[in-house]
This record gives C-alpha cells, sequence and structure tokens, in this order.
C-alpha cells in the first residue's frame, strides 16, 4: 500500500467516486481505499483525491500528485517529503 521511492513515497490508492462524503474506508487488496463524494468526470475525482490526500497528509497539493490511474479506480500517488512510516501514521490519524 505504502512504498519508498524515487522522488518520495508512493501510496496505492482505490477510488470509490460519487460517495455521500469524502473520507478513508480502510484498506483493500493492498489500496488504501478513498471514497470521493466527487465524479468521475472531467477529472474532478482526480484532483478531489489529491486534494483530500493533502488535507490528510497535512501538506501543501503540490506535494501529492497522481503518477498512474489516470482513467481507472486504482491510482498511484507520490508523496513528496514524507517517508513511508509518516505517511501511513498520518493516515491512521486523519481516518
Amino acid at each position: 500500500m505504502v512504498r519508498e521511492g524515487p522522488g518520495g513515497t508512493y501510496v496505492e490508492v482505490r477510488v470509490i467516486p460519487r460517495a455521500a462524503r469524502s473520507a478513508l474506508a480502510g484498506e483493500r487488496d493492498g489500496a488504501l481505499v478513498v471514497r470521493l463524494a466527487a465524479p468521475p468526470v472531467d477529472g474532478r475525482a482526480n484532483a478531489a483525491l489529491v486534494h483530500f490526500l493533502a488535507d490528510a497528509l497535512d501538506l501543501p497539493k503540490r506535494r501529492v500528485s497522481l503518477v498512474h490511474g489516470d482513467t481507472s479506480r486504482q491510482k498511484r500517488v507520490l508523496v513528496e517529503g514524507l517517508r513511508p512510516d509518516d505517511v501511513r501514521r498520518r493516515l491512521v490519524t486523519s481516518a
């Protein structure tokens, strides 16, 4: 789910769009499950995912970027400036 790599920490994410509200929803098949209120139209869900994770990790949005899965529910997000343990800890405390 969370691993260190070139440029920072990579987080595997499974997105569930059009949820009642945006929230972390645990882990499934080695990926963080994130429910997003945004629809998967015109990149709105991707933008909402980056914004949601940046808030949850207490980072500026420029340090969180989508690197794989633009049109898929399975996504990979790069978090710059945090080690994997810090990412896990911040996600657990924000849940």
